[in-house]
């Protein structure tokens, strides 16, 4: 998905819009996508100034966000005033390696369940082989 689609099946824009590609989407299996981190991102400005480090719980939205689309993907369907899916649940977040300007952030989530409106996923991000951060991702549609 190229970015005019993820704008489809995201509400987020500038400067909260944290998936930048996806290269392969599975529906009810998993969805990899790319958030290519500049140094002219602006919470670089005070995180910190003398050594820019991308903010954890970004990276944890970051991954959110691609949970988004592969819940709107699964279910066919695509955002609007009457359907969004919000996050309503991180367990497990750990946080391995710092992500600074230049790297590409590589999103990785995988559906496992979804209960009525309520949906699981587990999520992990990477820079090249290194582990930034993992977490469980619940997401409820309202």
């Amino acid at each position: 998905m190229d970015i005019n689609q993820i704008l489809e099946h995201l509400p987020h824009r500038y400067p909260f819009l944290l998936v930048d590609k996806v290269i392969e989407c599975i529906p009810g299996d998993r969805l990899v996508a790319i958030k290519n981190v500049s140094y002219n991102e602006p919470y670089f400005l005070g995180h910190f100034p003398q050594k820019p480090v991308m903010p954890g719980v970004l990276i944890l939205e970051a991954l959110a966000q691609a949970t988004g689309i592969l819940a709107f993907k699964t279910a066919a369907a695509r955002p609007s005033p009457d359907s969004i899916y919000y996050l309503v649940g991180i367990d497990d977040a750990r946080f391995k390696n710092v992500v600074s300007p230049g790297d590409q952030l590589l999103l990785e989530v995988f559906y496992r369940k979804s209960v009525r409106d309520v949906w699981k996923f587990d999520a992990q991000a990477r820079v090249g082989d290194k582990v930034a951060a993992s977490a469980s991702i619940m997401s409820a549609r309202r």
